[in-house]
């Protein structure tokens, strides 16, 4: 089971060094620090029992640089159910020595020796089957799952204890069990079983199943053919066959199919990736096909794509277990290996592309799934100042530069690449959809002339940060209430279009936050926007001229609409523009801004009010 990106908490600067170079090591981790050091920290807490509850509630992995003992007695209370928590790891303040304190076999081990590795420290890990047997039954490695109703326990306190265990290998060499010496045998009191076959009750009885991913199930289906009716085709393939689904590596088939929800529903419902083949590999495989068949070929260049597709992931030695099964709109076969698939040397992937916004700069702003969609990209995609705020990159991840400028360049990029199979995130500063490149990769994707091979590619958009949201935020509230966004670039909006625009959101009163304000060449569009509003609003009218967000050289300055220097605004400049209900708030030493809901009106306005807040709720 793959981890969320884990927290690394601190608990003063003296810690920040050693943070950052276990953040190197561990993708998408951020570092938790007190609030009295922000500029350090990508997360922070005011009081750090609450925090670490939270983390762990959530279920997010916690590396505490501390002494073991705060994680314990703080996180103590909190303790009920082995199997749901997740990894709790301490490391020494010297970075010496990394002990793995809770899901040792959730993957707190594999943080632990991931971080020492990095360290050069020790990884003092006590979980017994990891340092007596070198292995961990509950915590097979990659290739290998825990068949149902394990007796984990039993059969390693027998192995611990130098009792022979009975060991059933009917499927793949079980090296990583055997190369420590453990004792397994021929005979035993209890059966540790090795299988690629379904099992339960009246079955050669074990205590405990390990399934090792051998099998590949191939897939072909017509244009448009409902998911359960693959997804029911799948099943009665395998139980017809009596093989588990625990042992399937991949769902295989041919790279026109590549968009078929179908496909991808049989993949999801496995939990395992989906791999694609061209009809020349396909068409290779034509020798081992149990009928290979011309009307197929006619229509996608190979003779058959189920049983040709389980056959090119199992190898040249493996074999067809379960031929060619047919529904009405689809075709299911599978395949066995003589070793582990491995899924990443078979064909290609779907490709992916995730537009992801990385709000205005500063690490902190940046979500979870944004940084989740980058630590889980090959390739990095995007203007080459957002790229520079995202080292260190994410080990084995390429990055693509582009100049200002060259938006669709980089969406055409970005979808050749996921064509290839790649995971792609496509970076945009502040929100992907808002000004961003999301909607130029869609309308890119909607053109009649849209290449075959981009229909295939999974998309996904991951929010960030606006300019807007920041340089509200750093302001107060003044968008507290109804507000719009007008771009003043007229690159590719007329400016009639635009004045119209400012003159409706002028009229209707809206808070305007302006973006692309101004240029180098581009000036009069500002000033005019400026008329505009002037003409609707009182001329101290608050305004919120904000540069820089979030990185360095950051400046939010507060004027009025009367007072707006429009000689010092340019393009990393965003303007929010209060409406005439936005009120200044001088508090500790600096003035805010802030545009009233409404809640504290009286008369007619509450009643209205509290009227449509009672129609919202029926």
């Amino acid at each position: 089971m793959a981890l969320s990106p884990p927290a690394v908490v601190i608990l003063d600067a003296r810690q920040v060094v050693l943070a950052r170079r276990i953040v190197a090591a561990l993708p998408g981790a951020t570092i938790h620090g007190p609030v009295s050091l922000p500029e350090h920290t990508d997360v922070a807490y005011e009081r750090l029992a609450p925090h670490l509850t939270a983390l762990f509630r959530a279920g997010t992995p916690i590396v505490g640089i501390c002494a073991a003992g705060i994680l314990i007695r703080l996180l103590g209370p909190h303790l009920a159910d082995k199997g749901a928590e997740p990894p709790v790891l301490a490391v020494s303040d010297d970075g010496q020595s990394v002990v793995p304190l809770l899901g040792g076999h959730h993957g707190a081990n594999r943080l632990a020796r991931a971080i020492a590795d990095a360290l050069g420290a020790h990884a003092a890990i006590t979980t017994a089957g990891d340092t007596a047997l070198g292995f961990a039954l509950d915590a097979p490695p990659t290739g290998w799952r825990l068949g149902e109703g394990a007796r984990v326990k039993a059969v390693t306190a027998a192995l611990l204890a130098g009792e022979p265990v009975r060991l059933m290998s009917e499927a793949a060499s079980p090296d990583w069990l055997t190369a420590d010496g453990a004792p397994f045998a021929d005979t035993g009191r209890l059966t540790l079983r090795i299988t690629d076959r379904r099992t339960g009750p009246g079955d050669d009885a074990a205590d405990v199943t390990l399934h090792p991913a051998v099998l590949a199930l191939g897939l072909g289906c017509e244009r448009g053919c409902a998911p359960d009716e693959l997804i029911q085709l799948a099943e009665r393939t395998l139980a017809s066959g009596g093989l588990a689904p625990e042992a399937v590596a991949c769902v295989a088939s041919l790279d026109l199919k590549a968009d078929e929800p179908a496909v991808s529903a049989v993949a999801d419902w496995l939990s395992v990736p989906l791999r694609l083949f061209d009809a020349p590999t396909l068409e290779r495989e034509t020798p081992r096909l149990t009928a290979p068949s011309d009307v197929v070929f006619r229509a996608v260049g190979c003779h058959g794509v189920a049983e040709a597709a389980a056959l090119a992931c199992a190898g040249a030695d493996g074999t067809l277990v379960q031929p060619k099964t047919k529904s009405a709109r689809g075709t299911c076969a599978v395949a066995r290996a003589p070793a582990i698939i491995e899924p990443e040397r078979c064909g290609r992937g779907r490709g992916r592309v995730t537009v992801v916004g990385i709000g205005p700069g500063a690490r902190a702003w940046r979500t979870p799934g944004a940084d989740a969609a980058i630590a889980g990209a090959t390739e990095l995609v995007g203007y080459g100042r957002y790229l520079d705020l995202l080292e260190p990159l994410p080990p084995g991840c390429a990055r693509h530069d582009f100049p200002i400028g060259a938006e669709e360049e980089r969406c055409r990029v970005a979808l050749a690449l996921a064509a290839e199979g790649r995971r792609v995130a496509l970076v945009s500063s502040g929100d992907a959809g808002v000004y961003g490149m999301a909607s130029l990769l869609f309308e890119l994707l909607d053109a009649p002339d849209v290449e075959q091979r981009w229909r295939g590619i999974e998309l996904a958009v991951e929010p960030g940060i606006s300019a807007l949201q920041a340089a509200a935020a750093r302001a107060g509230a003044p968008i507290g209430h109804d507000f719009c966004a007008i771009s003043l670039s007229d690159l590719l909006t007329p400016w009639s279009t635009i004045a119209q625009r400012l003159r409706a959101a002028a009229e209707a009163d809206f808070v305007v936050a302006l973006y692309n304000p101004a240029s180098g060449r581009r000036r009069i569009q500002l000033t005019q926007a400026r008329e505009i509003l002037a003409a609707h609003r009182p001329p101290d009218c608050p305004v919120v001229l904000a540069r820089n967000l979030g990185r360095e050289g950051e400046s939010v300055a507060l004027t009025t609409l009367d007072a707006l220097d429009t000689g010092a605004v340019d393009m990393l400049t965003v303007i929010v523009v209060g409406s005439s209900q936005t009120r200044r708030l001088d508090r500790g030493g600096r003035a805010w801004l802030y545009t009233p809901r409404g809640y504290r009106a009286g008369g007619a306005a509450a009643d209205q009010a509290s009227a449509s807040r009672a129609a919202e709720r029926a």
